[in-house]
């Protein structure tokens, strides 16, 4: 799709694989979420810096047919693969933790209860395998410190029992989710 390989890419990459980690990957994200992601956009709906900073703009004259056909483009695009380090295995069982039962002691689900077993998201939820850690954790922290995102209020309330060393450690396991 030209749209997304001469505007999308600059920031998310040809294929959806962005190299940058301000920036989420688009690559198989679930197609549903990603269109009400951008029309929020469209509509000025996200405050969160980043959304106004660089979608606001490019997202003002998108049509819904566009905004489908990025979805269907970027959706069947194979996952991500972020490369770097292997991160420490202690900092891994403890992401892996989080992902699968949450923190019971403060009331957090786990992650895999909304986003998936795979973390490959669904309608309402984003895929979050193989999502740079970075973005993962600044998308958190909005969560959790400011309502900069309306839409997801129901993870403001799971953000926010979350300690920096929870975020770290989520992020960095589903960055190097394991490939199934």
């Amino acid at each position: 799709m030209t749209l997304a390989q001469q505007v999308c890419s600059l920031c998310h990459g040809v294929n959806g694989h962005s190299i940058n980690p301000n920036f989420p990957n688009l690559a198989a994200q679930q197609p549903t979420y990603f269109m009400a992601q951008v029309k929020a956009f469209r509509a000025h709906g996200r405050l969160d810096p980043a959304g106004f900073e660089y979608m606001w703009g490019i997202s003002r004259s998108l049509t819904d047919e566009q905004i489908k056909g990025l979805a269907d483009y970027f959706s069947s695009q194979p996952p991500a693969s972020i490369t770097g380090a292997t991160p420490p295995a202690a900092v891994m069982a403890d992401g892996k933790a989080i992902f699968e039962n949450g923190v019971p002691d403060k009331g957090v689900p786990a992650c895999m209860s909304c986003h998936g077993p795979q973390a490959q998201g669904n309608e309402q939820f984003p895929r979050l395998a193989h999502q740079h850690s970075d973005y993962l954790i600044k998308q958190l922290m909005v969560f959790q410190r400011t309502d900069e995102r309306p839409e997801g209020s129901i993870m403001k309330v799971v953000a926010h029992e979350l300690t920096g060393k929870n975020m770290q450690d989520v992020a960095t396991y589903l960055q190097d989710f394991p490939k199934q």
